[in-house]
C-alpha cells in the first residue's frame, strides 16, 4: 500500500471512503475503499468470545472487492484473523486478467496478512524493510 487517504469520515469508521494506492511490482492501482462493517463499534475492552468483524469494499476501474474479516480470541495473547475475500470483475479486460491472477491475489492476500502479523506482534514495518 503506497497511499490510504480519507476522502470523508475517519479512519475505520463505518462509511469512511478513502482513496487507496496499491503497488504491485512497478504498477500502481488506485482505488476507493468504503467501510462497510465495523463491530463491535470501540474497540476497547472487547468482552472474551467476541467476535470483531471488520468489513471493507474497494472499487476500481473494472472491479469491486469486498474483504470481510473476523478476528477472535484463540487463547491467551493468541488471535485467530480469518479473512474472506471476493472480486468481480465488470470489463472484459479485467474479466482477462483475473483469469491469470487467481492464484497471485491469494498469494498477495497472505503476504499482507503476514506483513500486518509481524507489525502487531513485533513492530516489524515491512514498509522500511522492502523500500
Amino acid at each position: 500500500m503506497v497511499l490510504h487517504e480519507p476522502l470523508n469520515g475517519l479512519h475505520g469508521e463505518v462509511g469512511t471512503t478513502s482513496r487507496v494506492v496499491l503497488r504491485t511490482g512497478q504498477q500502481e492501482m488506485e482505488c476507493i475503499e468504503t467501510i462497510t462493517r465495523r463491530e463491535p463499534a470501540s474497540l476497547h475492552e472487547i468482552p472474551r468470545d467476541s467476535v470483531v468483524h471488520f468489513e471493507r469494499e474497494l472499487v476500481a476501474g473494472g472491479m469491486w472487492s469486498a474483504t470481510r474479516d473476523r478476528l477472535t480470541e484463540a487463547g491467551p495473547e493468541r488471535t485467530l484473523w480469518e479473512s474472506e475475500n471476493e472480486y468481480r470483475f465488470s470489463s472484459v479486460p479485467t474479466r482477462l486478467m483475473a483469469l491469470f491472477m487467481g492464484g497471485t491475489l491469494r498469494k498477495q492476500t497472505r503476504q499482507h496478512m503476514q506483513d500486518f502479523a509481524a507489525f502487531a506482534e513485533q513492530g516489524t514495518d515491512v514498509r522500511d524493510a522492502k523500500g
